[in-house]
């Protein structure tokens, strides 16, 4: 019976995995749709570039900021419960990937391939892991701390803060520093140009649908 149901939390945390991914689609979609036709393989590449270099960030660095956790160990710790810790390292993974993902399309045609790349690494290896691990791990004893002053420690649910919230502001002080893109508006602050451009609505439609059906599958896969 433990077996059945270690394999069923494994199984469950696997297809939350999976469709947040799918959200990832939804985000590149949306990237794509709403920047002008020259920029759209830079940015489909950027979008694949940074889940790439955020798995590398999380797997050797992020992960064990936050839980104190590594991969260097033998198959048979891994391959406990199932292979549960590893099947939650991919849905964490997938949280983790939407940050650069959030800013990137805060700062779409304003920033060059390798600082942003760069910030993705930091970002995936370091920043994130930290609110991470304060908020879900219970580090650096601030929970307690919040219990004890409060009467209650910090609760976050499916990464409203720790995730979107942290990606967001991450994203408004990104696009505060670049500042509008170049020809969207004139001396006079009118706009000059529309985004999206019509002829992208069909990418941009895309991502609107993949984006909310990967989110709603993020909130009952973060649940437990």
């Amino acid at each position: 019976m433990d077996s059945f149901m270690a394999g069923g939390d494994v199984l469950f945390v696997l297809l939350g995995a999976i469709m947040v991914l799918a959200m990832h689609a939804g985000f590149a979609f949306l990237e794509v749709g709403t920047v002008r036709e020259k920029n759209q393989v830079n940015a489909l590449v950027k979008i694949i570039t940074d889940f790439a270099a955020s798995t590398v960030a999380y797997f050797f660095v992020g992960y064990g900021v936050a839980y104190g956790i590594g991969f260097f160990q033998g198959a048979e710790a891994l391959s406990a419960k199932n292979g549960f810790e590893l099947v939650k390292f991919f849905f964490l993974l997938t949280f983790a990937a939407a940050i650069p993902a959030i800013v990137s399309g805060g700062i779409a045609e304003r920033a060059k391939f390798y600082p942003q790349l760069a910030a993705t690494v930091l970002l995936v290896a370091f920043v994130y892991p930290l609110f991470e691990g304060i908020t879900w791990n219970g580090n650096l004893g601030i929970q307690d701390w919040l219990g004890e002053a409060f009467g209650a420690s910090f609760h976050d649910f499916a990464g409203s803060i720790v995730v979107h919230a942290v990606g967001g502001w991450i994203g408004l002080s990104a696009v505060l520093m670049l500042g509008a893109r170049h020809g969207r508006y004139n001396s006079r602050g009118e706009v000059t140009a529309a985004h999206p451009p019509s002829r992208e609505a069909l990418i941009y439609s895309r991502g609107s649908r993949f984006g909310p059906q990967g989110r709603r599958c993020q909130a009952p896969g973060a649940a437990p």
